[in-house]
């Protein structure tokens, strides 16, 4: 390949990722990429043959594609696009079809720059578009191409600042320089050779210059244009009033709501581990609601450096740490293990209502890392079977029922509780939930309906998903005098063993009851959904395999790049100093080694390592300049004189002489016009020397010495 190839590939080559790194971002549709794919081939083929655009001609079509932008703008509005997108989509149409136009035409200078600003406009949109790690891979591979082809751009320009035939008349055809210059050209060149391996080695230089200051800046989580991403829509169930069903609804998307990673966690889900959500306390006979007690905020904690604290624990023991990166929602709810501590995050204010949900005021559609601490422990069954305190008055909410509650519920909730002979509340809750797994079966289909849905659920349906089971759990314990509530949260989710963390997603959406215990003042969890709606899916086989390592590096780049704020900062140096540590005490290990062992021994190991070293820097000079770098050289202590000094001296004798070089003469075709074979003979010297960067021997510094001489006597000729 010679080097004018090498540019255009270069240069199209950068044109090419620019562009697909705005179809991976979502700022261009698969079909203009197409069409945009087809115009760089034929761009390619028509590259300096007659049928290419003229600059004229681009010119004028560059001009008139102006108001197209504003058309296109309006033809989307009519189309009804997001008012948000308006501006990204016709933006992207213009920056492609301006791209087009000059790939198309005779190019200039001032229209590769043209190209190369387009391209890198491109890459600034993808990345106000984009929070996937697949924008990550595009950057790299632009600046490699954009390195390679800033320097081919240069480097073609200095090329054509001196001609092959200007290089003939400076220096001598038999001169070294001369033969290298034809060899060079007839091969192509080194540079297209050189100029990748020079880009790789700049790009890993401003790698390694760029990474402290990586480290060093903390960033937010959300992005120029498209804040965080699309966002999870019709994320229904996490507010403060839902209808029967909305659960349902949720759980037939399979979108990625967070990703969480335990401390310590290996795979192995925990019993009864869910990420809890938001509580409801009051039934309205088709849903459920926050009562007015319940909104009130019980906590209105402020943290230092991010760190709130929401609730206490008995011991530090008792505390599980989660890392939650949670998914940009339309919800302010935040999500985790029941029975939470702290949390620790960049938030102004976090509120906990009296269900102790917690919420934050954040703007929406951002993605967002915190950590929460949980203590899950919960009295074990015989302590609880032990409990017969009365409710305090401020709970009498707990045990409310609509007035128009189906009276069968009561008939039913009693029949359970004589046949299952229970008679404690610990043990009443389990005979509920336990029939309710038991004998009715698990669907996502909404089949329940009509004024009561609960009635037609247990009665005649006798189908449902797991909002209608905590429901019917939840209203039977009511009956029977015990205090109880809904949750709505997620099941575990999917570990992921490349990521180390669990991914929950929208179908994961999960409801159960929580029973309150008063003389331990606690909250345990029953879940009466049936199995099968509480059993995970399994992902197997190679796709499923490379998916997961998929969501480990997007969560990886969500993590230390996207969510890189100062709490990431802070745990990113503890880590950096306990891994110096261990670095220090091992090399102190070492050191307390080698003192034990014998100075002889230490001597003799130091010694055949130098001889290697030696050796081997032997062998590498021999391969690289062969024997005769080391052959002894005299040391030259006769008179030496620059290319310019002698012949300065030659120029100043001749002109003695009447002899003068006119301004448009090269050296060589004055030295020849003079027919003077000593002249001819000191000009070629001084090429070899000026232009060719040799040095004069011994024998040509005293030959043209001699030279010099003779043509300082008066009759020489």
């Amino acid at each position: 390949m010679n080097f004018d190839t090498y540019f255009r590939a270069s240069s199209f080559a950068m044109i090419v990722v620019a562009m697909l790194a705005l179809v991976l971002a979502g700022g261009l549709s698969l079909p203009l990429a197409i069409i945009f794919a087809i115009v760089i081939v034929a761009a390619w083929k028509l590259e300096g043959t007659k049928w290419q655009i003229s600059e004229r001609v681009g010119l004028v079509v560059v001009l008139l594609s102006i108001p197209l932008f504003f058309l296109d703008w309006q033809y989307q509005s009519n189309m009804g696009e997001p008012r948000d997108r308006l501006g990204v989509n016709a933006l992207a149409h213009l920056i492609l079809f301006l791209s087009a136009i000059k790939l198309l035409q005779v190019k200039s200078d001032r229209d590769w720059v043209f190209l190369y600003l387009i391209s890198f406009f491109e890459m600034l949109l993808a990345a106000g578009l984009s929070f996937s790690p697949a924008f990550l891979g595009t950057l790299t591979l632009y600046l490699f191409c954009g390195l390679s082809t800033v320097i081919a751009f240069e480097i073609r320009k200095a090329r054509r600042a001196i001609e092959p035939v200007e290089t003939r008349l400076l220096v001598s055809p038999d001169a070294k320089v001369f033969r290298r210059l034809a060899m060079g050209q007839r091969a192509g060149g080194n540079e297209s050779k050189r100029l990748p391996a020079l880009a790789a080695v700049l790009f890993v230089l401003i790698f390694v210059l760029a990474l402290p200051l990586f480290l060093i800046a903390p960033r937010a989580g959300s992005a120029t244009l498209s804040r965080g991403g699309s966002g999870l829509h019709s994320f229904i169930g996490f507010s403060e009033s839902v209808t029967l069903g909305e659960i349902g609804t949720l759980k037939s998307n399979n979108e990625v709501v967070m990703r969480v990673r335990l401390e310590g966690s290996t795979g192995r889900i925990p019993k009864g581990l869910r990420w809890r959500g938001v509580a409801l306390d009051e039934f309205t006979g088709r849903g459920w609601r926050k009562s007015a007690e319940s909104r009130r905020p019980i906590v209105d904690p402020t943290g230092e450096r991010g760190f709130f604290q929401v609730g206490s624990t008995a011991s530090l023991e008792h505390l599980t740490t989660q890392t939650i990166f949670l998914e940009p929602i339309e919800s302010n709810v935040l999500f985790a293990l029941p029975q939470p501590v702290a949390i620790q995050g960049d938030f102004s204010v976090l509120r906990v209502d009296a269900e102790r949900s917690i919420q934050s005021r954040r703007p929406q559609f951002d993605r967002i890392i915190y950590k929460a601490l949980s203590d899950t422990t919960e009295p074990p069954p015989e302590i609880l079977r032990e409990d017969y305190q009365r409710y305090p008055a401020i709970y009498a909410r707990y045990l409310r029922l609509p007035g128009t509650l189906d009276e069968r519920i009561f008939r039913q909730a009693s029949f359970i509780v004589e046949s299952s002979g229970a008679r404690t509340r610990y043990d009443i809750a389990a005979a509920i939930e336990a029939d309710l797994q038991t004998r009715y079966g698990y669907t996502l289909d909404m089949k329940a309906s009509g004024p009561d849905p609960l009635s037609d659920f247990l009665f005649n349906v006798r189908e449902g998903h797991c909002e209608y089971f905590s429901t019917a759990m939840a209203v039977m314990l009511r009956t029977q005098g015990i205090a109880a509530r809904v949750v709505n949260g997620f099941l575990p989710g999917e570990y992921n063993e490349p990521a180390g963390a669990y991914t929950v997603r929208q179908s994961d959406a999960h409801s159960w009851v929580e029973v309150y215990f008063p003389e331990t003042n606690s909250w345990v969890t029953f879940d009466p959904t049936p199995s099968a709606g509480r059993t995970e899916p399994v992902r197997a086989g190679v796709a499923a395999r490379l998916g997961k390592y998929a969501e480990a590096l997007e969560l990886l780049w969500f993590q230390y790049v996207i969510g890189y704020d100062k709490q990431e900062q802070r745990s990113l140096a503890t880590a950096a100093q306990s891994q110096v540590a261990r670095y220090q005490t091992l090399v102190t290990d070492i050191f307390d080694e080698l003192r034990v062992t014998s100075w002889t021994t230490l001597i003799i190991a130091f010694s055949v390592a130098v001889i290697l070293i030696c050796a081997v820097a032997l062998l590498w000079r021999v391969k690289r300049f062969g024997w005769q770098a080391f052959r002894i050289s005299r040391r030259d202590d006769g008179p030496r004189h620059s290319a310019v000094e002698f012949y300065e001296t030659l120029v100043q004798l001749l002109a003695e002489r009447g002899l003068h070089r006119s301004p448009e003469q090269t050296p060589l075709e004055f030295a020849t016009s003079l027919k003077m074979q000593d002249a001819v003979a000191i000009t070629a010297a001084y090429n070899r020397v000026r232009y060719g960067a040799h040095r004069l021997t011994q024998t040509e510094q005293r030959r043209i010495e001699e030279i010099l001489r003779r043509l300082k006597e008066p009759h020489s000729s």
